[in-house]
């Protein structure tokens, strides 16, 4: 039976298949387990509680002698929630600036693009509050799958004080009493003329409308209204601009194709971070933590990130707590292993159980090399990829060669990979977003462990 054949559940599998699956949990690390007196084991010597309360105060009666840098650690890496406060945000400097020039001196409509974990929601969140700053009136709507034009307007004219227009204005009864736009609008469902007439009028300020999470936007006739709602807000000089965020490879599978637009947009594939971009991120947690990452954990975070903010921020998180319960504050490589390996968990559990066999019997066969080439092109390019970023992230010529090979089989087969054809050439890409994320994490923590810490790997199974 070739190693294809072992990944399909359907095909050639026994009646006994249960009993002869790969043994994925020796991909799971579990720590081990701490004596307590009286020769007995348990998990924790006590019982784990909180040591702050809902309120953020330290809990004097639970709360240990690393509780305090415990609690500053939750503001300093954040994997869950997007960075708003400035100081916290590292990198990005020429983003920023090319986006406030597009805003600002050109009065563009932008569009920002990349893969997921980019940061592209951190980047959001900070230039709002540039904008805010310099008085502009920013509206920010996440979409959603069911988003449709009309309750998206209506939903950014209730946040337009009517105040701002013209027929109005400040000093007038409904100005006073904080009145909106959306106060003027009909019953009758909006379209693209009524609500680029009701824009129109808008004076003695900006507004600057963030639409963040476009690509969830299942809806054609929802994208095409809003790119024809850009072209007529520029042809008319509207004092509005929008600005539109999701992940995708290029702006036209983001932003519905019409030409006419183009000139009105500036659009910017948000790129991976730096490496000195990630120190960055590590040494803003520092700073806030009491922490210090000795170089050696810096450079492991650095080259398991590939350049993605987001597990930058999960690592070192992670690495810092391993650090806390063992009692140090200085974060080293053996941490940031044992993130890694958590990271690796975390992500295991949002695969089906499909892709988890799969997986699991590639990795028996000894195909996690080729398995972390794959995903590193598909991090690389947000999804879809060609052979030819297979070679761009791979410089051994018959690993190439065996990732290519890999990748046409099990796409063929349905399995992990699908293939398709824009008429620009032929690509590839994960039917679980989730599983390349997985896959280089569970890539490096093997470089890791087969190279730089080869203790790690006597764990208990």
């Amino acid at each position: 039976m070739s190693w294809i054949d072992k990944l399909l559940p359907w095909r050639n599998r026994p009646a006994t298949a249960a009993a002869q699956r790969p043994n994925e949990d020796k991909y799971v690390y579990r720590p081990a387990a701490t004596p307590v007196s009286g020769g007995g084991v348990t998990e924790c010597a006590a019982f784990p509680r909180f040591q702050t309360t809902a309120g953020d105060q330290l809990d004097p009666r639970t709360a240990d002698r690393f509780a305090l840098v415990r609690s500053k650690l939750r503001g300093a890496y954040t994997p869950a929630q997007p960075v708003t406060d400035r100081k916290m945000f590292a990198g990005r400097t020429k983003v920023m600036t090319a986006l406030i020039r597009s805003i600002e001196d050109q009065r563009l409509h932008t569009v920002i693009y990349g893969e997921r974990g980019i940061g592209k929601t951190s980047l959001l969140q900070v230039l709002a509050k540039a904008a805010q700053e310099a008085r502009y009136l920013v509206v920010y709507v996440t979409c959603g799958a069911r988003s449709e034009f009309d309750e998206t307007f209506r939903a950014i004219a209730a946040h337009i004080p009517l105040m701002y227009h013209s027929a109005y204005g400040p000093t007038t009864i409904e100005g006073e009493r904080g009145d909106t736009l959306a106060s003027l609008l009909g019953s009758e469902p909006m379209t693209v003329s009524s609500a680029s007439d009701a824009l129109a009028k808008i004076e003695g300020t900006r507004v600057l409308v963030i639409l963040d999470e476009y690509d969830r936007a299942g809806s054609e006739d929802f994208r095409r209204s809003i790119a024809e709602l850009l072209k007529s807000l520029s042809d008319q000089a509207v004092r509005v601009q929008v600005l539109i965020a999701g992940v995708a490879a290029n702006l036209t599978e983001l932003v519905a194709n019409v030409p006419s637009i183009q000139r009105n947009v500036f659009a910017m594939r948000i790129p991976k971070m730096t490496a000195a971009e990630i120190r960055s991120i590590v040494k803003n947690g520092e700073n806030v933590s009491d922490l210090h990452f000795d170089e050696a954990a810096i450079h492991a975070i650095i080259a398991r990130c590939m350049g993605f903010p987001y597990l930058a921020s999960l690592i070192s998180h992670r690495a810092a707590l391993v650090a806390i319960d063992e009692g140090r504050l200085t974060v080293q490589s053996r941490d940031v292993a044992v993130a890694t390996e958590e990271a690796v968990n975390e992500f295991r559990g949002r695969i089906s159980r499909r892709s988890q066999l799969q997986i699991g019997t590639l990795v028996d066969e000894g195909k996690l090399g080729v398995l972390g080439a794959l995903a590193g092109a598909a991090q690389s390019t947000g999804g879809w990829f060609t052979v030819e970023d297979i070679t761009a992230v791979h410089g051994d010529p018959a690993a190439i060669a065996e990732a290519r090979e890999a990748a046409e089989r099990l796409a063929a087969d349905q399995v992990l990979l699908e293939v398709g054809d824009d008429g620009f050439g032929r690509g590839f890409r994960f039917m679980e977003p989730t599983v390349p994320v997985y896959l280089w994490l569970l890539a490096a923590r093997g470089q890791f462990f087969d190279h730089e810490q080869p203790d790690l790997q006597g764990e208990p199974a």
